[in-house]
């Protein structure tokens, strides 16, 4: 029976929504952060989207932004020529972290001890967080500017992407591995630490790389220009969004183009999986980020599957259900006026 995607809308920035990051799976769920060049990166509940707080500090558009795997400490990029780092749970602003540039990607290490950052200033930074006062070890090699850093190998390895190059790094030693040069600019790079997969968007083109040795794997064309790509967990499915404001989900292993609509109204800037693979995440030039099903109409967060009657001739389509009085809640924090930390109050809607 054919099913309709319904994705849950989450408004409350009032710029485009530039990337997007999940935590890991904790004992409350996972969570979502968005980097907006509003200045003002949010923190959600991952797989309803409800909005939690919003980290206010930055003094420019926000370009970065990740969550630790346990969802405790938040890293944010900005034009202001800084990173941040907060406490994802109080909403706190742990350290301010100075650069000469604008700002545009930051990393944690699976410990959450140290902070990649990478921006128009061509260097890679690595800062030991437990240790705030000394200065960052520097890695320089990039002839413009990074527009994504990431651990990878278990900490052993960086990866990084500037216009034209992607980079492969060894920490230990602070040199380059290997390096991949492609005709035109590289607009996303994801990094799937089980098989050690990057996956890499430029101009039409989605392309799968070894993390450990940069090696092709396969590559997939579009229809039009892709901003980002992500892998399904399981590697079953990826999705892509770009330029035509259109969301595409391709098998990973066939490449057969799934599923393909309109979701947003404006450029897509960043899709991301969560953690288990159930939904996932885009983020636009509209100044909203959605959640789409992965399955469509299965009953999963605020989605509720409906089935209509077996002689009504509808099509059947998942309905968005909200717990009891959670509408009213909404509305109640709508009207509130807090100066806390998290102080904006986006909704969550179908």
């Amino acid at each position: 029976m054919a099913m309709r995607q319904t994705p849950l809308t989450c408004s409350g920035h009032t710029r485009p929504v530039v990337d997007l990051a999940f935590s890991g799976i904790t004992p409350y769920g996972y969570f979502l952060i968005s980097a907006c060049k509003d200045g003002k990166p949010m923190l959600r509940q991952g797989d309803t989207g409800d909005w939690i707080g919003t980290f206010l500090g930055h003094k420019g558009a926000v370009w970065g932004a990740t969550l630790n795997k346990d969802a405790t400490k938040a890293a944010t990029a900005a034009a202001d020529f800084t990173a941040k780092v907060w406490d994802a749970v109080s909403g706190d602003e742990l350290m301010t972290l100075a650069h000469k540039h604008i700002v545009k990607t930051v990393d944690f290490t699976q410990d959450s001890n140290y902070l990649l950052t990478g921006g128009q200033d061509k260097l890679l930074r690595i800062y030991d967080l437990n240790k705030p006062e000394a200065e960052p070890k520097e890695i320089s090699g990039h002839t413009s500017g990074i527009k994504k850093a990431l651990w990878c190998s278990e900490d052993k390895q960086i990866l990084s992407a500037d216009d034209k190059t992607v980079r492969l790094w060894d920490h230990a030693t602070m040199t380059e591995v290997k390096s991949l040069n492609f005709n035109m600019s590289v607009s996303s790079m994801e990094y799937i630490p089980e098989g050690e997969i990057l996956v890499i968007t430029y101009g039409r083109s989605i392309a799968f790389h070894s993390a450990v040795s940069l090696d092709p794997i396969k590559s997939f064309e579009a229809p039009a220009t892709i901003n980002s790509a992500s892998l399904h967990p399981e590697k079953e499915f990826l999705v892509a969004g770009g330029e035509d404001f259109k969301l595409y989900k391709y098998d990973y292993n066939s490449g057969e183009e799934l599923e393909s609509y309109k979701g947003h109204f404006g450029p897509i800037h960043c899709v991301r999986f969560s953690p288990d693979g159930e939904l996932y995440a885009s983020g636009s030039e509209d100044g909203t980020l959605r959640l789409w099903q992965t399955v469509v109409g299965k009953t999963y967060g605020l989605w509720k599957c409906v089935l209509p009657e077996e002689d009504s001739g509808e099509l059947a389509k998942p309905k968005i259900g909200f717990p009891e009085t959670a509408e009213e809640e909404l509305e109640e924090i709508a009207s509130e006026n807090s100066d806390s930390i998290y102080s904006s109050t986006p909704e969550v809607k179908a």
